[in-house]
């Protein structure tokens, strides 16, 4: 399998082969806009194989390298030396069989504990930890999961989940969180200021609530932008809620002129452009994507989501200032467009993950067996 990143790369944590080359990068090397899909380059013992990107951070990203024994790569920035840019593995990260990253910690999941480690120092301690008994069932449960609860970025690191809820997946956007439970029923909580609880309130939840607007429907899966939402029906459909400001739910943004895209397909013109525009979805809207393509899996930015299909394909929209489209371009879409950067060259995308400003993905040639990562 090949990795690709596009997007923000201000700290080069999108590190690719072209640039893997040089012993050192300077800011005037990096290329802080990389508006067309990279090749990503691996540090793993088996190659790309055995790697799966874990997270990203506005200026970080973290992988899982499979082989041997597990350990968690970054790529990005260093705050020891200052301004350094680096692409190496962990040392307090080996057996460990996921992880998270944020913009000051990285949490690691092992069988029996969990443990968040400051970037900012490195030190021969963890900041927090967490034992657990190695043969707890809840440990299937993919990080920020944990037994008993979830683990955040910041202090305090564990927060309590009632066990009634079930829950087999956790999205966390800025200030909100996106529960999946067992049964397909979907929770949020946290704040609302601009929709994302799916509520129809812009209050706050301080417990997890149901959306009732997907109430009588099983869900697949959850994802978490900086202040939107989108979920993932048992059918492959999509459902979106809360920010639209830079059409990030696919929906209508008065702020977005469509016109042709370089390299793509046209994506409407001024005349035939809806009169009304959203700002705040407070509901579940119903998404569609051309061709009623069946949604599979899906990941958000801070202002932009990508989701992958059932063929394959990868539909980006949303904010794309700085290239995390995919469409060689920089412009900004609020309509679900799919990256052909990928078809063009017979790669199937088996896997989607944002970071804040930019979108990584995972790819394999078309003629062999889909596995899409658990």
């Amino acid at each position: 399998m090949i990795w690709f990143g596009f997007g923000f790369n201000a700290f080069g944590q999108i590190y690719s082969y072209a640039s893997s080359g040089k012993e050192s990068t300077s800011d005037e090397d990096v290329e802080v806009k990389v508006i067309a899909p990279v090749r990503l380059s691996s540090c793993c013992p088996d190659g790309e194989k055995r790697l799966q990107l874990v997270g990203a951070s506005w200026s970080r990203t973290a992988f899982l390298q499979c082989a041997g024994d597990s350990s968690v790569c970054l790529s990005g920035f260093w705050s020891d030396p200052p301004s350094r840019k680096a692409h190496s593995c962990f040392p307090q990260s080996y057996g460990c069989w996921d992880a998270q990253v944020s913009e000051r910690y990285l949490t690691l999941a092992f069988k029996d504990r969990t443990e968040c480690w400051s970037l900012d120092e490195i030190d021969s301690m963890p900041v927090w930890r967490m034992k657990h008994a190695p043969e707890n069932t809840e440990l299937s449960d993919r990080l920020p999961l944990v037994p008993g609860g979830y683990v955040v970025s910041a202090p305090p690191f564990m927060h309590v989940l009632s066990p009634h809820l079930c829950g087999v997946s956790l999205a966390l956007g800025m200030e909100h969180a996106v529960l999946l439970s067992a049964s397909g029923t979907v929770y949020t909580w946290g704040s609302s200021s601009h929709g994302q609880l799916g509520h129809g309130e812009l209050g706050r939840e301080v417990e997890p609530r149901v959306v009732e607007g997907l109430w009588g429907m099983t869900m697949k899966g959850v994802a978490a932008g900086g202040w939107h939402s989108v979920c993932i029906s048992g059918e492959g459909d999509l459902y979106t809620w809360g920010w639209n400001e830079s059409g990030q739910l696919g929906l209508p943004s008065h702020t977005i002129g469509r016109g042709t895209l370089q390299g793509g397909t046209a994506a409407g013109t001024e005349s035939d452009r809806k009169e009304v525009f959203i700002s705040i979805q407070a509901f579940p809207a119903l998404l569609d994507l051309p061709e009623e393509a069946e949604v599979t899996r899906v990941s958000c930015g801070s202002r932009h989501t990508a989701a992958l299909t059932g063929a394959g394909d990868l539909f980006t929209w949303g904010w794309g200032e700085y290239g995390q489209l995919g469409h060689k371009t920089t412009q900004t879409l609020d309509q679900p467009t799919r990256v052909d950067f990928f078809a063009d060259r017979s790669l199937r995308v088996v896997d989607v993950v944002c970071g804040p400003w930019n979108t990584f993905v995972c790819t394999e040639e078309k003629d062999s067996t889909p596995q899409i990562p658990p």
